[in-house]
């Protein structure tokens, strides 16, 4: 082969790399980078110290994650089968239908951290709908792989065991 072969083959080569998606020449995405944006709940189950899961929101949990760029995330999920009020108002629910409401869901937002060493979500919990969550940090092991983020709550809001949650990435 001789020297302009080789400068042939060199300049193909380069523009070859060049044209290709920048993220199949760059380096991976951190965790933190890969879990920003929308995730929807497939499940959110209680488990037991026994091994014994339950779903805590039902068998259709309905909620949504949503993880900034900037470290602020919101998270909601509720039963898909929670009530109508009787007579239209939040504020005039019976015993009953604000039961089922305290009970069918729960609502956090603040502050979060991804540890890459460890695979750790931590969340730095400025509110919730359950107030003993009110200002605490959890530190929950997590595992990613594809559109499916895996965390686990180390003591479920609803007793009883720890609490396992499945998410979907939204397209």
């Amino acid at each position: 082969m001789n020297h302009r072969d080789v400068l042939s083959l060199s300049a193909i080569l380069a523009l070859g790399l060049a044209l290709l998606p920048s993220d199949a020449v760059s380096q991976q995405k951190s965790l933190k980078e890969q879990i920003v944006g929308s995730w929807t709940y497939a499940s959110a189950d209680t488990v037991a110290p026994d091994g014994k899961r339950t779903p805590t929101f039902g068998p259709n949990p309905s909620g949504l994650t949503i993880f900034g760029s900037d470290g602020r995330y919101v998270s909601f999920v509720v039963r898909a089968d929670v009530p109508k009020f009787a007579a239209n108002s939040r504020t005039a629910g019976t015993p009953e239908e604000n039961k089922a409401v305290v009970q069918g869901g729960i609502a956090t937002f603040g502050r979060y951290t991804v540890n890459e060493a460890d695979h750790t979500l931590t969340l730095n919990i400025e509110r919730s709908s359950y107030p003993n969550w009110n200002g605490i940090e959890q530190k929950r092991p997590m595992t990613l792989a594809g559109d499916e983020l895996t965390y686990t709550v180390p003591v479920a809001s609803g007793g009883g065991g720890r609490g396992e949650v499945v998410l979907k990435r939204v397209k």
